[in-house]
C-alpha cells in the first residue's frame, strides 16, 4: 500500500509563480499609486513575467516570449490611453507638465510595458538562435 496515494515523484506539488504574481501586484500598485517609479516598473515586470510563467507552466502556452510581450503591449496601450484621455492639450497644461501625478505614474507603466514587449522580442530571438 503506497504512504501517499495519487501523487508521484514526476508532479510537483506546488507551483513558485502564485507568490510572484503576489509579489509583482503588491510591488505594482505601490510603485504605481505611491508614485515610486523604480518599484512601479520592477513590480509590473515582475507581474508580467510571472503571469508568462505560469501560463506556460499550466501548459496555455508553450513559450513564455510571446504572452510576455502581449502583457508589454496591453500594459504600453492601456498607459497611452489614459495618458491622451485626461491629459487635456492646453498650453497651460502642457508648459506645467512636471505638476501632472498621472502622467509621471502613466509614464512607469508605459515603460514597464515597452521593456516586457522588448525582453520578450529578445527572448524569443535567442531563443530561436541557440544551439
Amino acid at each position: 500500500m503506497e504512504e501517499q496515494p495519487g501523487l508521484s515523484d514526476q508532479y510537483r506539488t506546488a507551483s513558485p509563480w502564485p507568490v510572484f504574481v503576489a509579489l509583482g501586484l503588491a510591488l505594482s500598485e505601490v510603485g504605481v499609486f505611491v508614485g515610486l517609479f523604480p518599484v512601479a516598473v520592477f513590480g509590473l515586470i515582475l507581474f508580467g513575467g510571472s503571469v508568462a510563467g505560469i501560463l506556460t507552466e499550466s501548459g496555455y502556452a508553450s513559450r513564455p516570449w510571446p504572452t510576455l510581450v502581449g502583457v508589454g503591449a496591453v500594459l504600453a496601450l492601456i498607459a497611452a490611453l489614459i495618458s491622451l484621455w485626461q491629459i487635456p492639450t492646453s498650453e497651460y497644461y502642457l508648459a506645467n507638465i512636471d505638476d501632472n501625478i498621472l502622467l509621471s505614474r502613466m509614464v512607469a507603466v508605459a515603460v514597464a510595458g515597452v521593456v516586457m514587449t522588448a525582453m520578450g522580442g529578445v527572448g524569443s530571438l535567442l531563443e530561436k538562435s541557440a544551439v
